[in-house]
């Protein structure tokens, strides 16, 4: 694989025009001591530790520097021809120097031989520590796309946009973009599709596949003509060479234009976000369990879980092929372990739905003003109570799918859709198709030309709707406010599709005289206090537990559907306010009040923020300043261990001592 060098090229080539502009982006600037000598050169590095068991007679070199030739490599003949030479010179991935983006994060790129004709670019996002507002990284993250070597080659999906010089400095080095016949795209969110326009500039006359929901979303992104192809699922295509894609739709893995392909030659799925993790690292293939376990489990559970029958939809029309490797969009290709990964999968969702108490529609409307974003901020609170969750798009939708899914859903929500369009009068159907009860949660979407909430809402009510929840308006572009607003919405009508059933779970989680044994452990009082940038939340907590010395770390136990459970992710701070023995009940019963959505919890108490801007409470007798490490989960709590970053005394006071008679409420 080769890198180009300034001064190697003319301006007037690709290659050219893209090495010069990484060398003036003012956004981007080479990490200090990642390269000898100049700063300015993308140089490559081979890394012997990382090359495949498969390829462990290729030469390795702990540090080799090449250059670009004078033209790319035409693929099209050197896939035949070369094979050999290529699959040798690609045994170790090379990585580009790493770059700092906007001067702070850490971003850099891979290109690695996959398998037969198959190569990798990895764009690799070492300093990402966040993916929404719930969704915390330990291990930043990749983007992975890749390039299939046929008599015709195809790229299956792109990069984020934060890679453009990077990543098509890769793609140019890699291959001539002219000679791209296919650009399969499996979704089109933006870190995968963001650099699908900057491709066709380089390879104009490539034809873009993709799911019908798929293209149209990608017209509105792309802003000008290309040639596409739309597939549905089991549609196949020839690349030569034995290199057969099948197409599979897997609508909702996460987003409704998601599908796989599979390569009959290699035996490989690609499948974009299905089965990937959050975890970045400079190994190409997936590392020994014990480091991708629990990413591999919190990725699955904050973006697949909500769509688990989905998962398992997708996973049955997979059943008749052969998959030997899986390669992800996100983090290492699966290889090692993928019957193991995959049997997780289908035992996680088998579980989901097995829980699944209730179940809810949300419907939205792809592409128009916030309408995706708040849909996702309402599914992830509705997840968190454990009832199923189904997205649907009011643009993508016929009445037949619609009324049949309204039907087959006890709660529904739907986001305000433009008005005097198709959407509005599929809302209207579906107004008149809700029972007498439903439980129904209408939201804005704040795109412009919302169709009123109040009268939406008056419409379900005239239908003899359940509606526990007044309709959610928005001000402003949403902030992590909003999101906190829309987020604890959705909690909210997920504990009343479930909350009688609840009730009698409890009572007959153990039997009388183990709840009274079990009520005999005692535990203190505290406050657990956090802020996002304009949202901030609290609880009470009893739960709570030292756990190490070094470095000084306890537990605390948080429910699954409490609004703090958000604030709480690995990575975030937050801090422990310990309540006095004497006078704690004003603020236990403050914080023990069921708030209403996105309400302020600390309006009438006196607080101020500490070095993070979490919030401390002037009553507390001390208070512990914490960074959350790790969470396990305990089927309906997550337990949090953090480590004490700073405490301070308030008061020389004892802390209150909460004691129970029972072990079935708190």
């Amino acid at each position: 694989f080769f890198f180009s060098e300034p001064g190697r090229h003319s301006r007037n080539t690709p290659t050219g025009y893209i090495m010069a502009a990484l060398i003036r982006c003012p956004t981007l600037k080479a990490v200090p001591g990642t390269v000898p000598g100049t700063q300015n050169k993308l140089r490559a590095r081979s890394h012997a530790s990382a090359v495949s068991s498969a390829s462990s007679s290729a030469r390795r070199s702990s540090n080799v520097t090449c250059s670009l030739p004078n033209k790319p490599r035409d693929t099209r003949t050197q896939a035949a021809s070369n094979k050999h030479t290529v699959n040798v010179v690609a045994a170790a991935p090379v990585l580009s120097e790493k770059i700092l983006w906007k001067g702070e994060k850490k971003i850099q790129t891979q290109v690695s031989h996959v398998t037969d004709d198959t190569t990798t670019i990895r764009s690799l996002d070492w300093d990402r520590d966040r993916f929404d507002i719930e969704f915390g990284l330990q291990e930043g993250t990749t983007y992975n796309s890749f390039i299939i070597r046929g008599e015709k080659v195809a790229l299956i999906d792109a990069s984020h946009e934060k890679f453009r010089q990077l990543y098509m400095a890769a793609l140019t080095g890699e291959i001539d973009p002219s000679t791209i016949d296919y650009i399969v795209v499996t979704h089109t969110e933006p870190d995968h599709s963001g650099l699908v326009g900057a491709v066709l500039d380089l390879a104009p006359d490539a034809t873009v596949i993709g799911s019908k929901v798929c293209l149209q979303f990608l017209e509105n992104l792309v802003h000008k003509p290309f040639n596409k192809m739309i597939v549905k699922n089991e549609d196949k295509l020839d690349l030569g060479n034995g290199h057969e894609l099948t197409f599979i739709m897997a609508p909702n893995l996460h987003w409704p234009d998601t599908i796989f392909t599979h390569d009959a030659k290699t035996n490989t799925l690609f499948t974009c976000d299905a089965f990937g993790m959050h975890y970045c690292s400079e190994e190409v293939f997936d590392p020994p369990m014990h480091k991708i376990a629990e990413h591999y489990s919190f990725y699955y559970e904050c973006l697949m879980k909500a769509n688990a029958r989905s998962v398992l939809t997708a996973m049955r029309k997979c059943e008749g092929l052969t998959i030997e490797t899986i390669a992800t969009g996100h983090g290492p290709i699966l290889r090692e372990h993928v019957p193991v990964l995959m049997e997780r999968y289908k035992d996680w969702s088998d579980a989901a739905l097995a829980k699944a108490p209730a179940s809810c529609a949300i419907f939205y409307t792809e592409g128009y003003g916030y309408s995706k974003q708040l849909a996702q901020a309402l599914e992830r609170g509705v997840t968190k109570t454990g009832v199923e969750v189904e997205l649907l798009d009011l643009s993508n939708l016929d009445t037949q799918e619609m009324v049949e899914a309204v039907g087959s859903h006890g709660g529904i929500i739907v986001l305000s859709p433009p008005s005097k369009t198709i959407m509005a009068d599929r809302v209207a159907t579906l107004v008149a198709s809700v029972g007498s009860k439903k439980q129904v949660l209408v939201a804005e979407s704040y795109g412009g030309s919302d169709e009123p909430v109040d009268t939406l809402n008056s419409a379900f009510r005239d239908q003899n709707a359940i509606v526990p929840i007044q309709p959610l308006k928005v001000k402003e572009a949403p902030t992590e406010a909003v999101l906190q607003l829309y987020e604890e919405s959705g909690t909210d009508l997920g504990q009343a599709l479930t909350t009688k059933e609840k009730i009698v779970k409890l009572k007959d989680a153990m039997p009388p005289e183990m709840a009274k044994a079990l009520g005999k452990l005692s535990g203190g009082l505290y406050v657990v206090s956090a802020c996002k940038g304009t949202a901030k939340s609290a609880m009470i907590a009893s739960w709570v537990s030292q756990a190490s010395f070094e470095p000084l770390g306890f537990t605390v136990a948080v429910a699954k559907d409490r609004a703090i459970e958000a604030f709480m992710q690995t990575g975030d701070t937050f801090v422990l306010n310990c309540l006095p023995e004497e006078g704690y009940q004003p603020i236990m019963k403050h914080f023990l009040t069921r708030f209403p959505p996105g309400a302020d919890r600390f309006q009438g108490v006196e607080w101020g923020p500490n070095e993070n801007g979490d919030p401390v409470l002037d009553q507390a007798v001390a208070h512990v300043s914490c960074k959350v490490v790790s969470r396990m989960e305990a089927i309906d709590h997550w337990v949090v261990y953090s480590e004490v970053v700073s405490g301070t005394i308030h008061k020389d006071e004892r802390t209150a001592t909460h004691l129970r008679k029972v072990a079935t409420y708190y």
